[in-house]
């Protein structure tokens, strides 16, 4: 584990205005990668040893935190964020928590995935964050529950050591090592609270599953379809456009600027891995007056293979669902949208399998990782 840039040390109280004006924040080298703990992967906060303030399931919410300094409840201060009571010790002459008192959080992944980085969000925090964060991780089939998971014989490895930490502040972890991590021990030491936790990494899926599925969306983040590159990223994120479920409001998909010239805006996906598509959908739930105008598809089998067109360039309708049976199945490992002239798409799903030799470097790859 490598620290990037680090923050300790409390914040200023809190004096007015903006509360995010003197937020402490960096630009971290992972934070391009899925958030494997995204809620709408599947993710959640299964259980914590404690929640007195403010509770555990904000965590992983996936707005920035919010701060109201007049909203105040039976409990004192309510935060957005998960926090604990102040931890003391055992007596008068010992008022003081132990070394290795702590309190905990145990998050369930979204999708199984080798982790790349951790940002431990202490937004808001500012004299109430803990003194320091550790972060472990296990990989456990099926749906464990909180007790199976805290059994003794259940094998947690430590991805972030114990670490000082700052209040109102983005603390990132860059993690090293190839492991499959199912779920996740959250620390905070001894006490405090954590408005976010965003988990970065590749999502690894399991490929008897997909196996049993026969055919799938094979750029879905949940089945390890990424994104690449996107020629615009203005308003929204180009990897909305593969999460799970339809969009339910236009900030859910890809939208790109108004262009002034005679270019077009695209997004470059990596499929899960080789395959055969033989079926596309291309969404544009609410966009309504900023759909793309049209769309065309192209593929690519390999790094370096030529792009070929699949789907010639086709009038697309606002606020609709397009579904297109491909005439016969196309080999690929890439594909590429082209829209024109800009606008956006809400999601994009390509349906089909993996070739003989893709099923294969999935298995490889999941053995590789203890999965």
């Amino acid at each position: 584990m490598t620290a990037t840039a680090r923050f300790t040390g409390d914040a200023n109280p809190y004096g007015g205005g903006d509360p995010y004006a003197d937020y402490r924040t960096a630009d971290f080298p992972f934070t391009g990668l899925v958030d494997l703990a995204d809620r709408r992967l599947g993710a959640g906060v299964i259980a914590a040893n404690d929640e007195f303030f403010a509770e555990r399931e904000n965590l992983l919410r996936p707005e920035p935190a919010e701060f109201d300094p007049e909203r105040f409840g039976h409990k004192g201060k309510i935060m957005d964020g998960w926090e604990t009571r102040r931890r003391r010790g055992g007596s008068a002459e010992v008022p003081h928590p132990a070394d290795e008192d702590h309190d905990w959080a145990l998050v369930r992944l979204g999708v199984p995935g080798v982790v790349r980085g951790i940002v431990v969000d202490t937004a808001h925090f500012r004299g109430n964050y803990p003194q320091a964060v550790s972060v472990e991780a296990a990989c456990l089939p099926g749906s464990p529950s909180p007790g199976e998971l805290l059994a003794p014989e259940v094998k947690w490895t430590t991805l972030v050591p114990r670490t000082a930490v700052g209040g109102h502040a983005a603390n990132g972890f860059v993690v090293e090592g190839e492991q499959l991590v199912t779920h996740l021990r959250v620390n905070q030491h001894p006490d405090g609270g954590i408005a976010r936790l965003r988990v970065h990494g590749e999502v690894t899926p399991d490929p008897a599953w997909l196996a049993a599925l026969g055919t799938f969306d094979l750029v879905a983040l949940e089945n390890g379809g990424t994104v690449e590159d996107a020629s615009d990223r203005f308003y929204s994120p180009a990897t909305n456009t593969i999460q799970p479920g339809r969009s339910r409001k236009m900030d859910d998909g890809w939208e790109t600027r108004r262009r002034r010239d005679k270019g077009n805006d695209w997004i470059r996906y990596r499929l899960v891995e080789q395959a055969e598509i033989r079926a596309v959908e291309i969404d544009t739930a609410y966009l309504k007056g900023n759909s793309a105008g049209w769309a065309s598809l192209f593929a690519r089998d390999g790094e370096s293979g030529e792009w070929t067109e699949v789907l010639p360039r086709t009038r697309l309708q606002p606020d609709t669902d397009h579904r297109f049976v491909l005439p016969e199945a196309v080999r690929a490992t890439h594909i590429r949208i082209d829209i024109f002239p800009d606008g956006g798409i809400s999601r994009l799903r390509l349906f089909g399998s993996p070739t003989e030799e893709g099923a294969a470097r999935l298995a490889a790859r999941h053995r590789e990782l203890g999965g």
